[in-house]
């Protein structure tokens, strides 16, 4: 059995990828999971292979398996196979992401659907397959600054994501006592692999380090089980002293 474990959907690359090496570093066993493995590489960089192997180099325990968020069949058995080989999670985080562009009456309703089955049905999967069995557990779910935001013209986006803060609340009431549930709402631009790889190597002054939310993501981690149902911004946890003050690209490292 490990001493504490991890599961972290979208960690393949980015905030996910950031979230498993700094979770290790704290003393988690990681299950890394994201559609892009060693086996069956996406288009952008990374893998959950790549983020595994970092995973190790800290010293601790990882499992990466390549996993569909939109099939609840693979979550049940990702979840059969955590309790089964570690016998806990006591960390659940809710990454994989989806933001179809183009105006949704103009685009095919499959981009709408694709929407829905990654930014909401996904995290409930996962929700559902692991929490009954946590104790004590902490379910924290990633959603966006663009849920306030009817402007930012990918209205799949912001409305699976307006939906992710509700059933983030609704989860924390049906789980009250037990495990707490929280969402991080990020308002501001965090780099990731995929924009180098997309834009090219330039300026990104404007966007902040992932490890921003590795800051947030510990933090709640760390309170208490009545701490739960909150969705809270980078800026709203900056002022609480919980994030560290704006950090560029890089300068974590």
């Amino acid at each position: 059995m490990s001493e504490r474990v991890a599961v972290v959907t979208g960690a393949s690359r980015g905030i996910g990828k950031k979230l498993c090496v700094d979770l290790a570093a704290n003393g988690y066993d990681i299950v890394c999971t994201a559609r892009s493995s060693s086996d069956s590489p996406g288009k952008l960089p990374g893998t959950i292979d790549e983020t595994a192997s970092l995973v190790e180099e800290q010293g601790r325990k990882a499992i990466a398996v390549g996993l569909d968020v939109r099939d609840a069949d693979a979550v049940q058995a990702l979840a059969e196979r955590v309790y089964g080989e570690w016998g806990r999670c006591d960390l659940l985080i809710n990454n994989a992401a989806v933001a179809p562009p183009g105006l949704s009456l103009e685009e095919p309703i499959k981009r709408w659907t694709l929407a829905v089955d990654v930014n909401v049905n996904g995290p409930f999967y996962f929700m559902h397959s692991f929490a009954p069995r946590m104790e004590s557990g902490r379910v924290i779910n990633i959603s966006s600054g663009a849920s306030l935001a009817p402007q930012f013209n990918r209205a799949s986006y912001t409305v699976t994501k307006r939906a992710l803060e509700a059933l983030t609340e609704c989860h924390a009431w049906e789980l009250r006592g037990k495990t707490a549930v929280n969402c991080i709402q990020l308002e501001l631009s965090v780099w990731t692999e995929g924009y180098t790889a997309t834009l090219g190597e330039g300026n990104y002054d404007g966007f902040e380090d992932p490890v921003i939310m590795s800051d947030a993501v510990l933090w709640l981690a760390d309170q208490p089980i009545d701490y739960t149902g909150h969705v809270l911004t980078i800026a709203k946890m900056r002022e609480m002293g919980v994030v560290r003050p704006v950090t560029k690209v890089g300068e974590s490292t």
